[in-house]
């Protein structure tokens, strides 16, 4: 849950790291610190504790360009040596996602008696150091190619001034050129002030983040190109709107956004996906749905099992993504994946749904932010469209989820022939009350307070 923000630009790039990390509080850190450059050399400012201690570590600290992380602690405690970002020899990064052979990649590289810090982000800094020369490319391709794990890195090399290079494996990584210079993080929400549109990163792609522009390479240093995304201003606008906290804000949006999530789906009573360019057909020659999620998204899959299960009649099971792969499931032309995500970015669930499209199953996601990880990777998605949740503990989310998984059932009990029209009919007209039905407690939250 660690976030990564980097700038370059003609503006002062200290302040905008500080506001980007400021807007990725929320997914949870222990430690922050950016990376600027002073001269052509990184000059690095970070501490355990809250993005406060940073800044005001960061007064007076002017650059045009940067690297920024906020920390979620996996390798070593939390301290200021731990934090991000890290230096070994000419290469300075952040990094989201763990190297799983951080250790012998140590080795390997002789890199031990040099490292100050427990981290394998560290050790991912020594092995790209230990291949540049002059090539900063060519270090980025080789030395990820001995990484095993997932990565999102933001590297900055001594010597190439106001230049940021950006590389990725399974976490994400979203790019956008804004009036005044080029912006990168790992979450749209930190960008959502700076551009109309952005693009996001593939994998064995390479980034180059100059003042003027950004431009992509693949990893035999042919230009990619990228797909550019129109920014869902909806999706970024994190405001409380004269609520106290997001989380009450985020309740009291439920019976709204509940309402979207049907309406846009039901069509003369019946549940209908043309919304979202799914026909009855591929729906077809479905014996088995495979729910596959974490946290709170799994409980919405359990949801969706029970009532699978007793409505449509299709065996249903659901997976903690972290275990799917061991699980050994049977998979085969008729098992349906359907993942659950609010981000789309659960790399658990993303790395579950490769696994069962490799092995011939077909994907539906249930997804909030367009365009994300999961939802490229699928075959077809469904978006809850619940806007941005910022508390951790999860509310429209969860409910627009369910909402969506009550209308897939309602449509497989129709397409299967378990309940008659006029059921289906009396099952959407009672599921369309649900979003009064949540008005009216919401309207008595003094009386419940």
């Amino acid at each position: 849950m660690c976030g990564i923000i980097a700038y370059t630009g003609k503006s002062n790039a200290t302040g905008i790291l500080l506001k980007g990390l400021k807007t990725l509080e929320y997914r949870g850190y222990d430690s922050a610190g950016i990376a600027v450059f002073n001269d052509d050399k990184s000059k690095i400012i970070k501490n355990a504790g809250r993005v406060e201690k940073l800044a005001n570590a960061c007064k007076n600290i002017v650059s045009g360009s940067g690297i920024g992380h906020t920390r979620w602690a996996t390798h070593g405690e939390v301290n200021d040596t731990n934090s991000h970002p890290h230096k070994f020899g000419r290469v300075t990064l952040v990094h989201n996602g763990i190297i799983e052979n951080y250790k012998e990649l140590a080795q390997e590289f002789d890199l031990n008696n040099s490292l100050i810090s427990q981290t394998d982000s560290e050790i991912a800094a020594g092995v790209i150091n230990s291949f540049f020369d002059t090539d900063p490319y060519s270090a980025i391709i080789n030395a990820v190619s001995k990484f095993k794990g997932t990565y999102a890195l933001a590297i900055m090399f001594d010597g190439i001034k106001d230049t940021v290079f950006a590389v990725r494996s399974v976490s994400p990584i979203v790019i956008c050129k804004g009036d005044d210079g080029t912006y990168l993080s790992s979450d749209i929400i930190a960008l959502g002030e700076y551009c109309k549109r952005y693009f996001v990163l593939d994998e064995n792609t390479i980034a180059v983040l100059k003042p003027d522009g950004v431009k992509a390479f693949d990893f035999k240093m042919n230009e990619a190109e990228v797909s550019l995304l129109d920014l869902d201003y909806h999706m970024v606008k994190a405001e409380k709107n004269g609520y106290p906290f997001f989380m009450e804000k985020e309740i009291a949006e439920q019976p709204k956004v509940i309402e979207n999530a049907l309406k846009s789906r039901i069509n003369n009573n019946l549940p209908d996906f043309s919304y979202d360019d799914i026909d009855d057909s591929f729906f077809d020659n479905i014996n088995k749905i495979s729910f596959i999620a974490c946290g709170t998204a799994m409980h919405a899959c359990l949801i969706g099992k029970e009532l699978i299960n007793f409505m449509a009649r299709i065996p249903c099971d659901v997976f903690l993504a972290s275990e799917y792969m061991y699980s050994n499931p049977v998979i085969d032309k008729g098992t349906l994946i359907i993942c659950i995500s609010q981000s789309g970015e659960t790399i658990d669930t993303l790395e579950a749904l490769k696994f069962a499209k490799r092995s011939g199953a077909k994907s539906l996601s249930i997804i909030n932010v367009k365009n994300s990880s999961i939802a490229r990777e699928s075959d077809r998605v469904i978006y809850t469209n619940a806007g941005t949740e910022i508390a951790v503990a999860s509310t429209k989310a969860y409910t627009t989820q369910v909402a969506v998984l009550y209308l897939i059932c309602a449509k497989l009990a129709e397409l299967k022939g378990k309940l008659s029209k006029s059921e289906i009919v009396k099952f959407i007209t009672e599921l369309q009350k649900i979003p009064e039905a949540v008005k009216s407690v919401l309207d008595r939250k003094e009386e419940i307070h």
